[in-house]
């Protein structure tokens, strides 16, 4: 298996997943592995002349104004992460952890740390072994940086916190003597290179917008099956009026659900039924149009801070420069996630009245209320859509924006942060959510298509309705829907109906 190269430069979000979640192993490009060498020189350098250095020879926040000694700086490290490591509440998933560590990786590899390469190395054997730290979602601002959730990170290194290994949670110490890594002492510099960066909000935005962007293709899938449940128009889907408004999104959802419905028996052309249908089918193109404008846009900007020097202060080896700045600030990405969480909340907003339209007998053209016969015994999809409605009620909370908070921290030296972690997170929940609506409406859909009378669907449709009823059978009376609902989460998460439909029509969605 090749290994990817870290060179602080090129990660991009494919890169990423290829670490994270396919265990792929990685090493430092030899230009990398110079840059850091030369950053650490100045730093020695440094203590030795002990000149007055923020983060080296001086204390952290509002302690930046206090010398430490030459004597003092190793513990002045140690001391950082183990103040620092005050996170609470539920862990990290261990596809974060790794994403956490592979970010901080690609920044130290970058040579604007000041970091030792041996620290560095040891970072790389703890991912590339499967050490993977126990960090606490919760407690960080978001500047400077995601301290304390790093801290976490950190402790492992030098044999203190927790670690998960091979399954099993562990004390940090005995996880590296099982994985064969030797822990490290921390020297100048050293805790404040790992722990002063946004690596941990990016981890979290980066596996959201990667789950996000399936999602909208998943969305898109559902909704065609909603429309030939419902008979719908598809002349609402042509070309020309999403070209006559340019935005590409539109465009390309538009172009989408038409070529999955193609060949289909159960849409309609405008005036064969009724002239035109209501927005959550006809303005499909537009609403998930717009959410795809916001994931390009997220993407985009995740990718850039994947590659970004984050920490305070920055080593300028050329310059032989140290320069006390803000690139710790989460702020660019806090705007980014709350924008991605508010794209990824529209497509269940959507999806859910989509589903409303197919359990409403006064909206579902004929249908049997709720999709299901003997209704008033049976009461078939009624809860489902409770169910849905209950998870975009809960968006709608998780969507208000994070990043318009902010509470000053350490005497009021760090005046005004992020809350980018947060935003994060939120829209992780959010994507979580979504796709259990959008699962929720797929299933409903390949009910209604059963009960009106399956009279031929679209080439894409009609493989991911035939995946579906792989799984879940037609509803003839109430059973358990929380396992359909499970079940069908878990073929979207597999991703096999985007698969086989894109192999089908020729193209990406």
């Amino acid at each position: 298996m090749t290994e990817i190269l870290i060179d602080g430069q090129n990660l991009d979000l494919d890169m990423f997943i290829e670490v994270v979640r396919n265990n792929k192993k990685i090493k430092l490009s030899e230009q990398s592995i110079k840059n850091i060498n030369n950053s650490r020189a100045l730093v020695d350098r440094y203590v030795d002349e002990e000149k007055v250095v923020y983060g080296i020879t001086t204390g952290f926040g509002k302690f930046s104004d206090v010398i430490i000694s030459k004597q003092d700086t190793k513990k002045l490290q140690k001391n950082l992460i183990i103040s620092h490591s005050c996170g609470v509440g539920e862990h990290f998933s261990e596809e974060v952890v790794r994403g956490i560590m592979l970010l901080r990786i690609n920044a130290l590899s970058k040579g604007y740390s000041g970091i030792r390469l041996s620290t560095v190395n040891t970072l790389v054997e703890m991912l590339n072994k499967g050490v993977h730290p126990v960090i606490p979602e919760q407690g960080s601002l978001g500047a400077s940086g995601d301290l304390a959730p790093l801290a976490h990170m950190v402790l492992v290194m030098f044999g203190e916190g927790k670690a998960i290994y091979e399954g099993e949670e562990l004390p940090g110490k005995l996880a590296m003597e099982k994985a064969g890594i030797k822990t490290i002492d921390l020297t100048s510099k050293e805790g404040l290179a790992l722990i002063n960066g946004t690596q941990v909000m990016t981890s979290v935005g980066a596996l959201t917008i990667y789950d996000a962007l399936s999602l909208s293709k998943l969305a898109d899938i559902s909704a065609a099956l909603t429309n030939e449940a419902l008979n719908g128009i598809t002349d609402a889907y042509d070309e020309k009026i999403h070209k006559a408004r340019n935005h590409i999104g539109q465009i390309n959802t538009g172009q989408n659900l038409l070529d999955i419905l193609n060949d289909s028996k159960m849409t309609t052309r405008q005036g064969e039924k009724r002239v035109q249908d209501a927005y959550s089918l006809r303005c499909t193109p537009q609403v998930h149009g717009a959410s795809k404008d916001c994931f390009s846009y997220a993407k985009e900007k995740i990718e850039l801070e994947m590659n970004a020097a984050t920490d305070n202060p920055l080593i300028f080896t050329e310059e032989e420069q140290v320069i006390s700045g803000g690139n710790f600030h989460g702020q660019p990405m806090a705007i980014t996630f709350d924008f991605l969480g508010i794209g990824i909340a529209e497509l269940a907003n959507i999806s859910e009245r989509r589903l409303e339209r197919l359990v409403n007998p006064a909206l579902s053209e004929g249908l049997p209320a709720f999709l299901v016969k003997k209704g008033g015994l049976n009461s078939g999809f009624m809860i489902v859509q409770y169910s849905a409605a209950s998870l975009v009620s809960e968006n709608k909370v998780l969507a208000h924006p994070a990043s318009v908070d902010s509470i000053t921290s350490s005497a009021n030296q760090e005046d005004h942060v992020s809350m980018g972690t947060i935003s994060a997170r939120h829209a992780r929940d959010i994507l979580n959510n979504s796709r259990k609506v959008i699962a929720m409406e797929m299933l409903a859909a390949c009910q209604a298509i059963d009960l009106r009378g399956n009279a031929g669907l679209g080439v894409g449709s009609e493989i991911a309705y035939n995946i579906i009823r792989e799984e879940i059978p037609t509803l003839t009376e109430d059973r358990i829907m929380h396992e359909d609902i499970e079940k069908t989460e878990r073929v979207l998460k597999s991703e096999k109906i985007i698969s086989k439909v894109e192999e089908k029509i020729g193209r990406v969605l």
